[in-house]
């Protein structure tokens, strides 16, 4: 007999390839503990990069008004405002804010924040004026956060007299009232 003549052998059904339970139960596991990890940091991420946008949107505005201070050559003030016309005389940042110059021209107006989220000045909310020269008159500290739920981070927005502003962020997670 040749090599090419040899006898057909039975051949064997092949196992069927596909998942056990246990191996179903295993990953479906491993995929919850994933999910359970992931979203609260996914939420965290969410919530700085809003705090960011608000404490930003807020430094645009002080930015803009010292460089409209210095070019109409008047005081400029960035004050808190819920209608967008005039200066508040209570509540927060948070109400929204305008840029207006000493001849009560508003300049620029920004809306409020969406609820839950807070920016609290130190010593109060009060107007941050600049100088035509672009000095500011007032320094200010002011925070922005979120009261519920409350993460671990806030942005903190610093506005020194000599004009400088800038954001931080900070890990207290204390919302101040």
């Amino acid at each position: 007999m040749s090599e090419s003549m040899t006898l057909a052998r039975p051949r064997r059904h092949a196992r069927s390839r596909g998942f056990t339970l246990i191996e179903l139960m295993v990953v479906l596991t491993i995929a919850a503990l994933l999910f359970a990890i992931g979203v609260p940091m996914f939420r965290n991420a969410a919530l700085g990069g809003r705090l960011s946008a608000a404490a930003n949107n807020l430094l645009a505005s002080i930015q803009l008004a010292r460089s409209e201070a210095i070019k109409r050559n008047l005081p400029v003030t960035v004050c808190a405002s819920s209608d967008g016309a005039t200066c508040a005389g209570g509540g927060g940042w948070e109400q929204g804010w305008i840029v207006v110059d000493s001849g009560a021209v508003v300049i620029q107006k920004q809306a409020g924040l969406p609820d839950g989220y807070q920016m609290t000045q130190a010593g109060g909310t009060t107007p941050i004026a600049f100088q035509p020269v672009g000095i500011g008159a007032t320094t200010a500290a002011i925070t922005v956060c979120r009261d519920d739920p409350l993460g671990s981070q806030e942005r903190l927005l610093t506005v020194r007299a000599a004009g400088y502003s800038h954001v931080t962020t900070t890990m207290t997670g204390v919302c101040p009232d």
